[in-house]
This record gives structure tokens, sequence and C-alpha cells, in this order.
């Protein structure tokens, strides 16, 4: 029986280790599920018919799969889990983590035998839900063909180079979601304080070339309802958008937009909280214009 490992039961990782479960149960698989916190893991456990595991049963998973906040959490597990790793396994990390981490600890478990690819997610918390995630995947292009039927947490799979080359297309795509969410709220706070209707605003930016998701689906949900449902951490995207940053620097390129955007988002969290909702950046906005998008 393939032993699936899954760690990490956050907003994105509770889902998403649901969906491996479901598909477990067609190919004679389980699977092992564990969390800091151990009571998530037990509760996931009775609602989901996974197995609540120690971090030494899931290190000698077939497959691992982790889905931390950052790459220092996934090195934490990392050194506990050595010992206990079993030689022919692959690591999937799900972690939107850091390129250099990914070539550092590709290293450390090729040591081991062990197969590391680094394979991010997009979607958000819906897209957990739905089994609909993109998911990008550095790393052996074979290892990952391998484990290829075991994403169910999956709507699209993309290869998109050696190892770190998911985690840094990640870092772009975000720092991507940063430079339009917050562009997007700069203009409309203008608009607002010129006195135009902002859904009437939005209902043309929408229909015109201005448009993005931020306008289209972000703003309108959580921003003009002033719910800033707490799915996403702006604190998260603040560090996605400073790792597109680092490796702006790692290579030597030129990226003015994504670096300023990359330090407002920082400012933000500070002032905001890191762990309000990304979309709640634009409350910065709000404060610095003296009006509220509404």
């Amino acid at each position: 029986m393939t032993t699936l490992a899954f760690l990490g039961l956050g907003a994105m990782g509770a889902p998403m280790a649901a969906h491996l479960a479901t598909h477990a149960r067609d190919q004679q698989a389980r699977v092992l599920v564990w969390n800091r916190t151990a009571g998530k893991a037990e509760a996931h456990a009775q609602a989901h018919g996974t197995q609540a595991a120690t971090l030494a049963q899931v290190a000698a998973a077939d497959v691992i799969f982790t889905c931390l906040p950052t790459s220092a959490e996934v090195d934490e597990v990392l050194d506990q889990m050595r010992p206990h790793l079993r030689p022919g396994a692959t690591w999937v990390d799900c972690t939107s983590g850091h390129p250099e981490a990914a070539t550092r600890q590709a290293a450390e478990l090729a040591a081991q035998q062990v197969t590391f690819l680094d394979a991010p997610v997009s979607g958000g918390t819906v897209g957990a839900q739905q089994g609909r995630l993109t998911v990008m995947v550095g790393g052996n292009a074979a290892a990952l063909d391998a484990v290829r039927p075991h994403l169910a947490f999956a709507g699209k799979v993309v290869h998109v180079g050696d190892t770190g080359t998911g985690f840094a297309v990640k870092a772009v795509n975000n720092a991507l979601l940063g430079v339009t969410l917050w562009a997007t709220g700069e203009g409309l706070a203008v608009l607002g304080r010129a006195g135009v209707n902002l859904s009437a605003a939005l209902e043309v930016i929408n229909a015109s070339s201005g448009r993005s998701n931020s306008s289209e689906n972000l703003i309108p949900q959580r921003v003009l309802t002033r719910e800033f449902p707490a799915t996403f951490a702006l604190g998260l995207l603040a560090k996605d958008a400073g790792i597109a940053t680092d490796l702006t620097q790692s290579v030597q390129g030129s990226a003015p937009v994504l670096a300023q955007v990359a330090a407002l988002l920082r400012a933000a969290q500070r002032v905001v909280g890191a762990q309000e909702d990304h979309t709640a950046a634009l409350k910065f906005i709000e404060a610095m214009n003296e009006t509220v998008i509404q």
C-alpha cells in the first residue's frame, strides 16, 4: 500500500489533504497527516479518514507533501524527520518557499536518496476546496510524472524547470498580484476623492483594459464590502513579494516596480497587521488618501 503524508493543515493544506484522502480510497493508499497543533491533525482524521501521525511516522511515507508558511518551517520539520526518511521517497513542497532554500533542501534530501520537488500552488482557498489548484513544479520531470497521479488537489500541473523554479514562478506571480492589487487600490482611492461612485468605476474598469483579478474579484468581494475575509495573509504576500525581489538581485536583474510594491506591502503589514487578509493592504492606501474604498 502506498503511503502519502501531508504536513501543514492550514486554510490551504487542510482541503488539499482531504482531496488526497478521497483519491487514496480509490488507489489503495493511505494518507497520514501532521500539524504543529496536533488537534488539527486529529480533527482532520475524523472528518476525512486520514490518519494523524508523528513526524517520525510521516517521514517513512512514499510521498511527503508539505504546505507550511515559509521555507524556514520546512527546514524545521526536515531536520526532525531526517533520521526516519525512506530512501526512494519523494518530497513535494507546496510551500511558497524560497528558490535558494529549494536548492539546498534538494541537495540535503538527495544525500538520503529522497527526491525533492518544489511545487507551490495558486488558486486560493476556493481552489483548494474545489481541487482546482494550479501547481507550478520545479525539479526532475520524471519524478513529477511519478507523483502526478497523487496530485488530487490540482486542476493544472505545469513543470516550469529545474529545482527552485517552482518557487521562483510562485514568488513573481504573487508579486504581480501585489502590483495589481496595490495599483487598483490607489486608482480607486483617487477616484473616491474625486467623488466617483466606485462600484460604477469598477464596472467600467472590468469592461476595459485596466481589469485584473483584483478589480474583478478581490476588491468587489472583499474591500467594497468591508469584509476582508482572512484567507491569504498580508504578511505572506509581503514575504512572497520579497522573495521576488531577492530573485531579481540573485539574477542581477532590474524590476523596480516589483521592488517598490514589495516595500509598500511590508509597510502595509506593519500598519494593518501581518495576519490580516492581503486585501486589507488597501486600508493603508485609504489612510494615506483619507478616504474609504467602498
